[in-house]
């Protein structure tokens, strides 16, 4: 079951950067981590930097996918993209959080959704 969800979970992040790509984004990172946690994708776009948590399900049957990145994983998010900016010196710069859901072969890009 892990090494379903971890290619599922890959295959949503490649068609989440090919998605992003095709609308203007220039993908900076995939797959940060540290000691802190991981960001899925950092992608930047008419001067802002963009964190983006990618979920991707093949049914509703346990929510949508977006439903996953609850309080807790939202704070981790933010946490992360804290020290990233900190390590890539990148001061008072304007950033967002937004999440790719797939479900199905549906995408659906929530721009500042925490």
């Amino acid at each position: 079951m892990l090494k379903t969800n971890k290619i599922n979970g890959d295959k949503g992040e490649i068609l989440s950067s090919q998605y992003l790509t095709k609308k203007g984004y220039k993908i900076l990172e995939t797959n940060f981590k540290n000691k802190i946690g991981e960001i899925d994708i950092i992608a930047f776009k008419n001067g802002c930097y963009v964190f983006i948590e990618v979920k991707k399900r093949e049914t509703k049957l346990f929510g949508r996918p977006c439903e996953a990145v609850d309080y807790k994983k939202q704070q981790k998010i933010r946490k992360v993209a804290l020290s990233y900016l900190k390590f890539k010196k990148l001061l008072d710069v304007e950033c967002r959080f937004d999440v790719i859901e797939i479900l199905g072969d549906d995408i659906n890009h929530i721009e500042n959704c925490f």
